[in-house]
């Protein structure tokens, strides 16, 4: 949707656009706060009419949560239909629609809301004929990070193809991914991931329909065989029980349409980027001295605005402004409205933060705090990660054994002893939550002197740790585990691509130019030798996890280049997953685990977890359904048996790792994200389990650097072994914290995404338009979706912005198939023919549209004979763009 949408002049001001919001709900000409028109109808002169519900009590609520009366769920907003909201329905069935502005009372995305169920005729049919843009799926990236694996943000300066300044492999290692997913690019730059799933009526497999470009024949993604099936549970929100999104917004500011009206001397009008948030009135006084009579000067300046009040009576907030960014589409501009917008607080650290770091430097170990600890420092420990990370909070070790088993130690770097419980330092620890990555910069969750000094496991460095320490066959059979706090002394460290040179040259000496100093005390050739060690120990214990039942999800990860003086992207290729990755990510879960049932052993009632839940049931079934359609059998009865068809269920010709790569992105939607929780809150253990890892316990303990959460385990790991007291807390404070950092970590994964679509869209912006094969994900009756197999993002093709003669959408047994006639260039020509199914190979040019970067994808007209790029041939991705499954 275009700011030109939100044009005033053509509706009553302050009246909500249509699309579920009928009259008899919404009184259009009713009198507001500030005051929406005055309306024409003498007898409401006066009065004041009430838009909204007055929310329900505390105790109403109360009673009708426990009672089954009412359901609490988080909302979310449909970003391309911002008339349209869900919350997840607590059974795992299709989830509860809220439909229009009314109904949602004032809420917005990401809100905890509770709702009341509408009376079952007023639940919305979900229609075989329904309408095509009815398969917008209202959901930004939902995946969790432990379904991807290794996330590995973290800015690299390796050359790449034209010898580019900086390569940014977006900022941040998540050595420990836990999910089962690697590589998580699950971005569109509008901040919708889609998919549309087109599955008829049964008993209607030779559904067609002949459609013009002028024309409408619609079709749900979601339609079941019986009627029951076609209804979706309406509701309307009744409470808000915590205001999680931000109420901070960035925007434009306009001049109200009528000129004449009190409203007019008062306010401007503050139109959102994101039109989930209401358009805002805010104070004249607020605004430029220029603005009214200058209006156009800031017609393309970014303003962030915050909401103070919304009112039962008026359809639009009241907010006030919060400051000028500057130029819309500028990085750092549009930056800083990002991480406003989500609430990341990006400030200086306070001089009472600073305070309670170490004054005096350089800092030394205390030699009371040397005599409490295992001293590892004559031992070959190194760290591996993305080649200019700063805060490494990490390292390994690996120590053969005379008896043919090995000593593997994991060493995290010890921050909770620079983070005294209760302090400033730890407050803001705590509230940060976590440290937030964008692709050109990270906003730390602690200083930078702890992050990138005191902490940081860097080499020849004396450094505080806490390992975890094994005793292993080659096989990775664990025969001895210890915990304790230690002190280590990193011998160098290697980037990524060091390690993997190091796995692809088992036998070559490698010359000690191409590798970073080592300290004198160990030769290049002992950590050759751990890496080798620990490489083949990773492979078996990976192959283990997955015969044991883990599932992953890989999907595709831009990195980026940079310009080094302008900050622009120059170009950005998909992330490699190198086997080093898989190295450091296999024994970072390892760790993970054996300290979750550590501190679970020792506190029932206070250990921090993290719990990932199955997927969706209903979505799931939906899935499974349209994939049978397809001819695809795919088993979800575990999440091991739905890694095993993912991995299984394609060829191994060129494309198979793309198609793959679709029905992945497919098969993400229904999974839920992975929780941080407290063991006392739960009762059943049961949930305790973590779907993806197929473990039943996990938590997280190896990033304190950038992750609050590790540094409460590393709490709960020290009183577990005696070395201070045990936590005062009880688990409902516990829980709260979990809670909050389940937030933060959302929220950072929002701005994360929104800052490489940033990129991506300046990109295609400076450089495009930007040509790329694509394969089809889902069919729609005049329009499809594709993944660009270039760029890893997703897009929807219009049938309507295609050069057509007419569309043709059939069904070809259960698959639906769209037949596209191209109008011919050369009026001699036949048109040429053109047939779009699901796993087709689409040859689409990325542009940039005029709103400040937005870009769409359209299809590349095919020649003459046909569209070429539908028979075989070799793929222009390179062959480890779309690296497989080890």
């Amino acid at each position: 949707m275009s700011h030109s949408e939100h044009r005033l002049s053509s509706r009553p001001l302050g009246a909500p656009k249509g699309g579920g919001v009928s009259s008899a709900v919404c009184p259009l000409g009713a009198g507001a706060s500030p005051g929406n028109k005055k309306s024409k109808n003498k007898s409401m002169r006066g009065k004041k009419k009430s838009i909204f519900e007055t929310y329900m009590s505390k105790e109403d609520v109360s009673e009708g949560l426990k009672r089954g009366m009412l359901i609490q769920g988080v909302l979310r907003i449909n970003p391309k239909k911002f008339h349209e909201a869900f919350i997840p329905s607590p059974d795992g069935d299709r989830d509860i629609f809220i439909d229009g502005v009314v109904a949602r009372n004032r809420a917005l995305n990401g809100d905890l809301v509770v709702v009341k169920l509408l009376p079952e005729e007023q639940w919305k049919v979900i229609k075989p004929e329904s309408n095509d843009k009815e398969a917008e799926a209202a959901y930004e990236s939902e995946l969790p990070e432990e379904l991807c694996g290794h996330h590995l943000l973290q800015q690299s300066l390796k050359g790449y193809n034209d010898s580019p300044d900086v390569i940014v492999e977006a900022q941040y290692d998540d050595s420990d991914s836990e999910d089962g997913h690697g590589n998580t690019y699950n971005v569109l730059v509008d901040g919708v991931k889609k998919l549309s799933v087109c599955v008829h009526d049964k008993g209607k497999d030779d559904a067609s329909a002949q459609v013009t470009k002028d024309e409408s024949c619609p079709m749900s993604p979601d339609t079941r065989a019986t009627s029951e099936k076609s209804l979706q549970r309406t509701a309307k929100v009744v409470s808000i029980l915590e205001k999680k999104h931000s109420r901070a917004a960035t925007g434009i500011l306009k001049l109200l349409a009528e000129k004449n009206s009190d409203l007019f001397r008062k306010y401007a009008l503050f139109s959102p980027s994101d039109h989930r948030v209401p358009r805002i009135y805010v104070p004249l006084k607020d605004c430029p001295q220029d603005f009214v009579t200058r209006p156009k000067d800031y017609a393309s300046t970014l303003f962030i605005c915050r909401i103070v009040d919304w009112k039962e009576d008026s359809n639009f907030a009241l907010g006030k402004l919060a400051k000028s960014l500057g130029e819309a589409g500028e990085i750092e501009p549009e930056t800083e409205g990002i991480l406003t917008e989500y609430g990341v607080d990006f400030s200086d650290f306070s001089s009472e933060v600073l305070d309670c770091l170490p004054q005096s430097l350089p800092w030394t170990i205390p030699p009371e705090e040397v005599s409490k600890r295992r001293d590892l420092r004559k031992d070959c420990v190194f760290t591996i990660d993305p080649s200019t990370a700063r805060d490494l909070d990490d390292a390994l070790s690996c120590r053969p054994l005379a008896d043919g088993t090995f000593q593997v130690g994991v060493h995290i770097a010890d921050v909770s002893y620079f983070v005294p419980e209760g302090s400033q330092l730890d407050n803001v620890a705590a509230q940060r939550a976590t440290s937030v990555y964008l692709v050109q910069k990270v906003v730390p969750m602690l200083p930078r002197l702890l992050c990138e000094e005191l902490c940081s496991l860097n080499p020849m460095t004396d450094k505080l740790t806490f390992s975890v320490i094994w005793t292993l066959t080659a096989e990775g059979k664990i025969l001895d585990e210890w915990f304790g706090q230690t002190i280590i002394c990193s011998c160098t460290k290697l980037s990524y691509e060091h390690a993997q040179s190091m796995i692809e040259q088992p036998t070559k000496k490698i010359p000690k130019q191409e590798l970073p100093p080592i300290s004198p005390e160990h030769s290049i050739e002992e950590v050759h030798q751990a890496i080798l060690n620990l490489h083949r120990i990773a492979k078996r214990l990976r192959q283990q996890r997955f015969a044991d039942g883990a599932l992953r999800l890989d999907q595709l990860k831009l990195a980026f280049t940079l310009d080094h003086e302008t900050g622009l992207p120059q170009g950005c290729h998909i992330y490699k997953y190198l086997d080093s990755n898989k190295l450091v990510e296999e024994f970072m879960l390892l760790a993970n685990m054996a300290v979750a049932h550590k501190i679970h052993r020792a506190f029932p009632e206070q250990a921090l977890l993290r719990r990932h839940p199955p997927p969706q049931t209903k979505m799931l079934g939906d899935l499974v359904e349209f994939c049978e359609q397809m001819g695809l059998a795919v088993d979800v009865s575990s999440a091991g048996a739905l890694n095993k068809s993912l991995t299984t269920i394609f060829g191994d010709d060129k494309y198979s790792l793309a198609r793959k790569e679709v029905l992945t992105s497919m098969f993400s939607r229904p999974m839920q994200m992975a929780l941080y929780f407290c063991s006392g809150v739960l009762q059943d253990q049961a949930q305790f389990r973590h779907y993806a890892l197929n473990v039943p316990l996990y938590t997280h303990f190896t990033s304190p650097i950038r992750r609050f959460a590790d540094i409460v385990v590393h709490r709960l790991l020290a009183a577990a072994l005696g070395h201070r007291e045990q936590l005062d807390v009880e688990p409902n404070a516990l829980q709260k914290q979990a809670d909050h950092c389940n937030d933060r970590r959302m929220a950072s994964k929002r701005v994360q995404e929104l800052s490489t679509g940033l990129f991506f869209g300046i990109l295609v912006k400076e450089s495009g338009p930007l040509e790329s094969e694509a394969m089809v994900m889902g069919v729609l009756n005049q329009a499809f979706d594709v993944l660009v197999l270039r760029y890893g993002v997703q897009k929807r093709i219009y049938c309507s912005a295609l050069a057509l003669r007419s569309y043709h959408f059939q069904k070809v047994g259960r698959k639906p198939e769209l037949t596209l006639v191209w109008e011919p260039e050369d009026p001699m020509q036949e048109p040429a023919q053109q047939v779009v199914t699901i796993f087709s190979l689409v040859e689409v040019v990325l542009q940039a549209e005029d709103v400040a970067l937005k870009y769409r994808a359209v299809l590349k007209r095919p020649g003459p004979k046909g569209c070429p790029c539908l028979e075989a041939k070799e793929p222009d991705l390179e062959p480890e763009d779309l690296e497989p499954e080890a």
